[in-house]
């Protein structure tokens, strides 16, 4: 007769593993394999100058005020533009969610207008606006409207209906059937559609700024780039993704303390 064996706990799941030091190695292996590249002339400094390069033009750029300047007006349109296109976002996506006669104008508005590129109405925009900064946070507005939209809806109308109906049968009146149920239930989805907006607001606001502004980080990348000044250029592409990874940090930490539900 066999001996008996333990059997193999295959229940896990797929759980995920934080891999903390992980993308500080592969950083550094990149800016290392890069650096030894540039040192040894396989890239061209003009096209492809070296992380230290860049670093000292960074560094250039923060002692000269230029950077702060550019980075202040950028933050300021992106946080005007998101503001005010998520807060409408929002409410058309919860309306859409819950009232049948909302979901079917907003889709049919929806379905129209979100496939439009947001960068080409800049000039509509300045003709109703100014060349100013209204059309520039329009565009921005414009653009974090509909994927708002679209999370928001989609994220309220995947809530479990079977939650809802529990709630019904026990008398919870419809607000705090809202308040209790819905929007706890929706709110991963929603943020998740914040980070959507988030870099579309940021692809759009440098777009705007190359348009049509003079300071900015769009502008700045603009000019450098007209001036093959690569190092400064590179630098502005380096506070962009910079500017994206603090964006994500601080949605991960709004998702920490909204959802310890979870």
């Amino acid at each position: 007769m066999a001996e008996p064996r333990d059997v193999v706990f295959r229940g896990g799941g797929f759980h995920v593993q934080e891999r903390r030091a992980l993308p500080f190695v592969a950083l550094i292996a990149l800016l290392s394999v890069w650096e030894l590249c540039s040192l040894a002339g396989v890239l061209p400094a003009l096209f492809m100058p070296a992380p230290h390069a860049v670093l000292r033009a960074l560094y250039e750029l923060l002692m000269s005020g230029k950077l702060v300047s550019h980075l202040g007006a950028s933050l300021g349109r992106i946080l005007l533009g998101w503001i005010l296109g998520a807060s409408a976002g929002l409410s058309l996506g919860f309306a859409m969610g819950m009232f049948s006669v909302a979901r079917a104008l907003g889709m049919a508005l929806t379905a129209a207008l979100f496939p439009v590129p947001k960068i080409a109405l800049l000039p509509l925009f300045i003709l109703w606006f100014g060349i100013g900064e209204p059309a520039k946070v329009a565009t921005i507005a414009f653009g974090v409207f509909f994927p708002t939209v679209v999370s928001t809806y989609a994220a309220v109308d995947h809530v479990p209906r079977n939650l809802i109906a529990m709630a019904q049968s026990f008398g919870v009146p419809a607000r705090a059937i809202v308040w209790k149920v819905i929007v706890p239930g929706a709110l991963p989805g929603v943020l998740a559609g914040f980070r959507i907006s988030s870099s579309i607001a940021l692809i759009l606001v440098v777009a705007a700024e190359m348009i049509g502004a003079q300071v900015g980080i769009g502008a700045f990348v603009l000019t450098a780039g007209n001036l093959m000044q690569t190092d400064q250029l590179i630098a502005g592409v380096l506070v962009l993704s910079l500017l994206g990874l603090a964006t994500s940090g601080l949605i991960s930490a709004l998702e920490r303390r909204l959802l310890r539900w979870r």
